[in-house]
This record gives C-alpha cells, sequence and structure tokens, in this order.
C-alpha cells in the first residue's frame, strides 16, 4: 500500500511539473514595436533549507477549491513553500525578461524547473564566481530574447577578480549581457545589468554604483547608442542618509573614484556620452500607469506593519534613450494565506526598445 501511495504522488508530482514548466499565465507575443516587460525580484536567500522537491511541492499542492486560513500563516516561510509564489507572481505578469537577487544555486534551478524549457538564465555565484553563494541571475525566454554575450564583475576595488569591497558584509557582483529582443518588424540589440548592492556598507554601494554606471555608459556606447536596462536591489533609496548609490546612478552627485583598469577597460571616446546617468523608470512613465504600491522592501511582517517598509529595488534605463517606459508598478509578495513569497516586492516595467 505505501509502495502504490508513493507511486502514486511520484505520478502526480511528475504531471504537475510538466504542466508548471508549459504554463504561461499571461501569453507574451512577440512585439512588433519593440514592446518587453521586465521585472526585478529580490528572492530572499534560502534561509530555510530543506529537501523538499519542486515535485513535491507541486504534488502537494492544496485543493484551489477550498479557502485556506486568511492571513493563517505569519513570518518567513521555507523556499519550499515560497518558490511556487515567486513563479506565479513572475509568470502572471507575462515578463520575458527579469532579474533576481539573493537566490542560491537551489533558488537558481527551481525557477529554472518551474520555468521550463522556454526560459534560460544567465549568473554565477558571487563567492567563487560559480556555484558558491548568491547569484545575481538573468532569466530570459528564448522564444523572445538572444543572448549574445555576458560576463560578471565584483563590486569592490578590484572588479575582475572574486573579491569584496572592505567593510562591506558580502561580496557583490553585477552580472551584465548584451541580448537582442526579437520583433516582428527586426531584431534590436540592448544591453541589461542586473545586482545587489552592500546591506552593510555605504562605501560600497557608493562604488558599486559608480562601477555599473561606467559599465552602462561603455554599454550605451558599444551598442551605438543602443538602450541599457539596469535592474537590482540597491539597498538605497531615492532619499535620506543611505541614499548616496541611488543619487550617483541617477546623476544627482558625482561618481566614486574607481579601479584604473575597469575604467579604462569600460572608457568611451572624450566628449561621449559625458553626461550619462540612469534614469529611474517609475519616474518616465505615464503616471496613470505607475502602480500604487510603492515599497518594495517590506520585510516579513505582517500586513499593516509598515517599519521597514522602504523602496530600494529599481529598473533603470541609460539616459542615452532608445527606449520609452510605458508601465510601471511594484507587486505584492502577499497572499491570502498569509504566505509572503519574499520580504520584497517584485518590480515590473513595461519597456519599449528601440
Amino acid at each position: 500500500m505505501q509502495g502504490l501511495i508513493f507511486a502514486h504522488l511520484f505520478l502526480l508530482g511528475f504531471f504537475c511539473l510538466k504542466a508548471a514548466s508549459s504554463v504561461v499565465w499571461k501569453r507574451a507575443v512577440m512585439p512588433a514595436n519593440g514592446s518587453v516587460r521586465v521585472a526585478t525580484y529580490n528572492l530572499r536567500f534560502d534561509s530555510m533549507p530543506d529537501n523538499i522537491t519542486v515535485q513535491q511541492t507541486l504534488a502537494a499542492l492544496p485543493d484551489p477549491l477550498t479557502a485556506p486560513p486568511f492571513l493563517g500563516k505569519t513570518g518567513e516561510q521555507p523556499w519550499s513553500t515560497r518558490r511556487i509564489k515567486v513563479w506565479q507572481d513572475l509568470m502572471s505578469e507575462g515578463v520575458v525578461l527579469f532579474g533576481i537577487q539573493e537566490g542560491l544555486v537551489r533558488q537558481v534551478n527551481d525557477l529554472a524547473t518551474l520555468l521550463g524549457s522556454e526560459w534560460a538564465w544567465i549568473g554565477v555565484g558571487r563567492d567563487d564566481g560559480k556555484q558558491a553563494g548568491e547569484f545575481s541571475a538573468i532569466f530570459y525566454n528564448k522564444n523572445f530574447i538572444e543572448l549574445r554575450e555576458w560576463d560578471t564583475f565584483w563590486l569592490s576595488n578590484t572588479p575582475f577578480d572574486v573579491s569584496r569591497f572592505p567593510g562591506a558584509g558580502s561580496l557583490r557582483i553585477c552580472t551584465a549581457a548584451r541580448m537582442t529582443l526579437k520583433t516582428t518588424s527586426g531584431p534590436i540589440n540592448f544591453s541589461y545589468l542586473n545586482t545587489h548592492l552592500d546591506d552593510q556598507s555605504d562605501g560600497q554601494r557608493r562604488l558599486g554604483a559608480s562601477l555599473i554606471l561606467q559599465r552602462a555608459r561603455f554599454e550605451a556606447f558599444h551598442s551605438q547608442g543602443g538602450p541599457v536596462i539596469v535592474t537590482g536591489d540597491f539597498n538605497s533609496p531615492s532619499t535620506g542618509t543611505d541614499s548616496g548609490a541611488y543619487m550617483i546612478a541617477t546623476g544627482a552627485l558625482p561618481p566614486e573614484p574607481i579601479n584604473a583598469t575597469f575604467a579604462q577597460t569600460f572608457a568611451v571616446p572624450n566628449g561621449t556620452l559625458t553626461n550619462f546617468v540612469l534614469d529611474d523608470l517609475k519616474a518616465k512613465a505615464p503616471r496613470a500607469n505607475v502602480g500604487g504600491n510603492f515599497a518594495t522592501f517590506t520585510g516579513f511582517n505582517s500586513p499593516g506593519d509598515t517599519a521597514s517598509f522602504t523602496r530600494i529595488d529599481f529598473v533603470f534605463g541609460g539616459s542615452n534613450g532608445k527606449w520609452t517606459a510605458t508601465q510601471y508598478k511594484v507587486g505584492t509578495s502577499l497572499t491570502d494565506d498569509g504566505v509572503l513569497a519574499s520580504d520584497h516586492r517584485p518590480v515590473f516595467a513595461d519597456i519599449t526598445l528601440q
């Protein structure tokens, strides 16, 4: 009897997984005008690891016609519970390109499993340049996006080496990609950078923003003025004492001095893109098309506890243009059962590339 039950659960999990990997909640279609929906999502690292597989989670999903105890769960839940919610958050919005932060290798692989064969991802673990530590990975739907090349650099004084900025809480990285958006009227080349700045060191955040700004400017030049998208958790709000990284990225403060070799490698000719900065797309989208949620970090707090609410996750566009922001919103991580998919909310932006 136990063998039959196990076999039944195994087959149920297998067929649920097959179904999940083929589902697109909001079907994206190949754009005619260069429109693409982008997202950034800090997953919250797998701080409560267990051995529950994706198949087992899918097989154990509750009856959707039975109401759960409203807000019955509180606080942080294991990744094995949260991962389905993260996947649902992303797929229900029809994204074709997104960056994550804090994902350990298990989390990256779980998302890849749930997304299925239409999707691919790039990135490395920040602790060894391979699989150790958190990833700032980029996921893309291969039906709409083609990857041309990519690399990773460390947000430190030695950005080409696996390294930590002095005083930073963790090693920090940026994943940089050159991609092509497929449209019915022809391909559009663009660059995409995804990152996660430090939560403890303002100096690291400022240096990280300066390195990213240098690289984004180079990408704008390298692609002959093509669009540049930057996403990430900057741990730096747009105002206040910790806003230095945001202000450097957006041009309100000058960049910090950076590694000379990095500056030379990603230099642009004198007089080229001299005023290049990153534009906060929330301010560039039509006001009526900006969603009502403001905070992107909420913590694992109960609804109404707003003590830690802050906006630190962003989608930027290079000020060289070649893009138009048409919609911007902060989603929600909370479902009626009380589970928060992450201590961050996903951020979505509709961008038309030119």
